[in-house]
């Protein structure tokens, strides 16, 4: 399998809602804390990454593009971005949000990604940090207050694993 080490760039291939909004994805890339003795805990761990410009933290997310489902594109940023594969999950929603840098609206989704590969060269691997931590450290370290509804929308889906298997089972037929 090949691997592309260079992020895509460019936004020819952007989507935007009705009302000129640009459209992103993201993921807040996840696991099980592995105890010393090999074991998996319980203890949920995510992963967060630094902005490219150094300006605060936050989960893998990037513009959605017309070739590519929103899935596809939240796995792809989570690749460029922090240098994870895994298994994109059911959406945990859609924000409608201002970038104070930009000064334009967004529309924003946000997936959970269940952390199979952490690789260890990745498209912006010299441009950002990625660091594992417990959801309540991410909770005060990530800039952006709909990643933070995300977080607590993932947190408690995986609290309730009977809930998680009908939204699996719904989303097929969604699909």
């Amino acid at each position: 399998m090949a691997i592309c080490l260079v992020s895509r760039t460019g936004r020819q291939l952007q989507r935007y809602d009705h009302m000129g909004r640009r459209q992103v994805v993201g993921c807040i890339p996840y696991r099980y804390r592995i105890e010393d003795d090999g074991t998996i805990s319980d203890e949920l761990e995510v992963l967060i990454i630094t902005s490219q410009k150094g300006q605060g933290m936050m989960f893998p997310k990037g513009g959605w593009e017309l070739d590519e489902s929103k899935k596809e594109a939240a796995l792809r940023e989570s690749f460029e971005e922090a240098g994870v594969l895994g298994n994109v999950e059911c959406e945990l929603g859609k924000w409608n949000f201002l970038s104070k840098s930009q000064g334009t609206f967004y529309e924003g989704f946000m997936f959970p990604l269940l952390v199979k590969e952490q690789l260890e060269m990745w498209p912006e691997k010299d441009v950002r940090q990625r660091i594992w931590m417990t959801v309540e450290e991410a909770r005060e370290v990530c800039r952006h207050w709909w990643m933070k509804e995300a977080l607590d929308i993932l947190v408690e889906r995986l609290a309730s694993p009977f809930e998680q298997k009908v939204e699996d089972e719904l989303s097929i037929f969604q699909s």
